[in-house]
C-alpha cells in the first residue's frame, strides 16, 4: 500500500532530524508550511527553546501584496533581520520534510540574502 503525503513527509522529517540539530551558537531554522501560511523559527534543541519566530501572519508581512511564494521571501528576510539583531549569523536549515522547492526555497534564499549563513 502506498504512503500518504503526510506519512512520506514524516519519514523524510525523521531522517533529516537524525542529522540536523540546533545549538545556542548555531540554532536550527525550522520551516512549517500550511496551505495558506508559512512559519519559520530558530530553535535551540539542547534547551528545547524557540529563540525567535516569524510567520506570514505578522502584520507587516500579511499586509504586503503578493502571492504565497513572495510572502515566503518576506518571512525569510524578516527572520534574517531579527536573527542578526539577536546576534545570530549561522544557522542549520531544517526543511521539515518538505521538498526544497517553491515557498521553502524562496524562504531559504531570502534568509541567505538577508545575511544568514547556512
Amino acid at each position: 500500500m502506498a504512503l500518504t503525503k503526510q506519512e512520506r513527509r514524516y519519514r523524510i522529517k525523521k531522517r533529516i532530524r537524525k542529522i540536523v540539530s540546533g545549538t545556542a551558537e548555531r540554532p536550527r531554522l525550522n520551516v512549517f508550511r500550511s496551505n495558506k501560511q508559512i512559519y519559520a523559527q530558530l530553535v535551540n534543541d539542547l534547551e528545547g527553546k524557540t529563540l525567535l519566530a516569524v510567520s506570514s501572519l505578522d502584520k507587516e508581512i500579511s499586509a504586503a501584496e503578493g502571492n504565497k511564494t513572495e510572502k515566503a521571501g518576506l518571512v525569510g528576510k524578516a527572520l534574517a533581520q531579527k536573527a542578526l539583531a539577536a546576534g545570530i549569523a549561522n544557522v542549520v536549515f531544517d526543511r521539515n520534510g518538505y521538498l526544497y522547492h517553491g515557498r521553502v526555497k524562496q524562504l531559504a534564499d531570502a534568509a541567505r540574502e538577508g545575511g544568514l549563513k547556512f
